[in-house]
């Protein structure tokens, strides 16, 4: 049987067999209600992507999008437990009949130099039949019996040579635990084709307790710094360093135990971020001069700052909010942000693809310019008025099915007049902002608008569209002259039969 691994909360989808010790480790973080700084920019996976990864690669359901510069023009992104033709989705979470292609994990390449209006893959590594293959393959062995599979967790390069992290899965646990057989490292010096791991450094986990399970990776000083955790959610991170041209000599590796780096004693080091941390992501930022750590903390994606990689640490800015997007994980920064804009890749369990997402730091690595829009994707309550979400007509929620992102999308439908989804907004006076969304429409509609409006209706900026097929990016900019408070909308005008407009993951940004 195959089991699939529902990470957003660590429960199989198929019926798992066997049974293995738990580590046990810190309480869960609990769920917040905080907002979401960040906004969506692309779903970059799956058949409704722009990238359409299923028709191409038949990556028709994935995640993670671990991402590194291979130092030859391209972002190499390595994606976790992939599936084609039988995943059952959005809304279906699972497997269903014909053909699941179960891959461990796949590679795609990317040459996209501008994430701000997404990131486009060019090739992927694949098989003679074209579809992605896996590059380290899992054994696919019944939960508790020997492999599950293996999930990849970093990548860095070194000249011209391509090394990965990945963990040997044995048992998925309760939410948020598994048990990892071990961690070991991958080396590629064709870009990604063929990978090596006979004699690479392997972290050992029979016990349990190995502090390195899951690492990242980050170049800086001539060192490769590895930040790790116990296999798992619910543990505090760890640091080691290695010389740039001793990665594959496992005694060359220094561990941080608080105060010195020291060698061969692996089980000394000391954390540098306390638990929960999960599914890391570090990288030395040029623009504030500090190291950002981004990762799972709870139900949310976190981003921290420090002027050393080992510390200390500063306190967890939300970057994702779980109450915004449901299911999300990972938080795997892109390596080409520059300038404050820090991109970055979040997954969500339903629908199973990855999305890119921006945030925004200042010189202090601080949160700046976050979305103004509460409740961005419609996932917090209904469209009630009274400062939330409203509507002129008839208007609602999509549950669980049709949204772009998580569970729930807006809509607006009737055969009549103006029909739209809007909320007011506050902004600061004498601003540039960029406002963004996803939307499509019924192929009938032949009139349809999104955009700000004053308070009294006055039209500020929009986008006129007709037909939208496939869901659509929409983007307007604008400036807020004397006002401190705005509307933002978008409907279609019904007057010659039945016409809809779907909106999802709305934002506002100061420009």
């Amino acid at each position: 049987m195959t089991h699939v691994l529902n990470r957003a909360t660590g429960v199989l989808a198929a019926g798992a067999v066997g049974a293995a010790t738990v580590l046990v480790a810190a309480t869960p973080a609990a769920a917040t209600s905080a907002p979401t700084p960040a906004t969506v920019v692309q779903k970059i996976t799956g058949p409704d992507s722009p990238n359409d990864t299923y028709g191409r690669w038949n990556v028709k359901a994935t995640d993670l999008g671990i991402m590194w510069d291979n130092n030859a023009g391209q972002v190499l992104t390595l994606f976790g437990d992939t599936f084609g033709d039988a995943w059952v989705g959005p809304g279906g979470g699972g497997l269903g009949a014909g053909d699941a292609n179960w891959r461990s994990n796949v590679l795609l390449r990317s040459a996209d130099t501008t994430p701000d209006d997404g990131m486009s893959f060019d090739s992927a590594v694949t098989g003679a039949d074209g579809r992605a293959r896996e590059i380290l393959p899992g054994l696919h062995q019944p939960d508790g019996t020997g492999e599950v599979t293996k999930i990849p967790t970093a990548g860095i390069a070194v000249g011209s040579r391509q090394y990965v992290s990945f963990m040997s899965i044995r048992h998925w646990g309760a939410p948020g635990y598994w048990d990892t057989n071990y961690a070991q490292l991958a080396y590629s010096d064709d870009n990604g084709v063929t990978w090596t791991t006979s004699g690479t450094p392997t972290w050992s986990n029979p016990s349990l307790t190995d502090r390195f399970q899951q690492q990242a990776f980050a170049r800086h000083g001539g060192y490769v710094y590895v930040f790790a955790t116990p296999s798992g959610r619910n543990n505090s991170a760890y640091l080691a360093r290695v010389p740039e041209a001793q990665v594959l000599t496992k005694s060359a590796y220094q561990y941080w135990n608080g105060t010195s780096w020291i060698t061969d004693n692996e089980a000394a080091a000391a954390a540098i971020v306390s638990a929960p941390v999960s599914e890391l992501s570090v990288r030395y930022d040029s623009f504030s001069g500090r190291w950002l750590m981004m990762y799972l903390r709870g139900e949310d994606i976190v981003l921290r700052t420090a002027t050393s990689p080992q510390g200390p640490w500063g306190s967890p800015q939300i970057a994702a909010s779980s109450a915004d997007h449901p299911g999300l994980y990972g938080g795997f920064m892109h390596p080409w942000s520059t300038g404050g804009a820090i991109y970055f890749a979040m997954s969500q369990w339903d629908p199973y693809n990855v999305y890119l997402m921006k945030v925004r730091i200042d010189s202090s690595g601080t949160i700046v310019r976050p979305n103004l829009v509460t409740d961005p994707s419609f996932e917090r309550g209904l469209l009630t008025g009274g400062g939330g979400w409203a509507c002129n007509g008839h208007c609602g929620i999509d549950n669980a099915y049709w949204g772009y992102s998580g569970d729930r999308n807006a809509f607006a439908r009737y055969n009549q007049g103006w029909q739209d989804v809007h909320r007011t907004v506050s902004v600061s006076a004498d601003t540039n902002y960029r406002l963004t969304g996803f939307l499509r429409t019924s192929a009938n509609s032949d009139n349809g608008f999104f955009g700000v409006r004053t308070t009294g209706g006055a039209v500020i900026g929009e986008a006129h569209f007709t037909a939208v097929g496939p869901w659509t990016r929409f983007v307007v900019d604008f400036n807020s002259g004397a006002r401190t408070a705005l509307v933002v909308y978008g409907g279609v005008w019904t007057d010659h039969g039945d016409i809809w407009i779907q909106l999802d993951d709305i934002a506002i940004v100061a420009r």
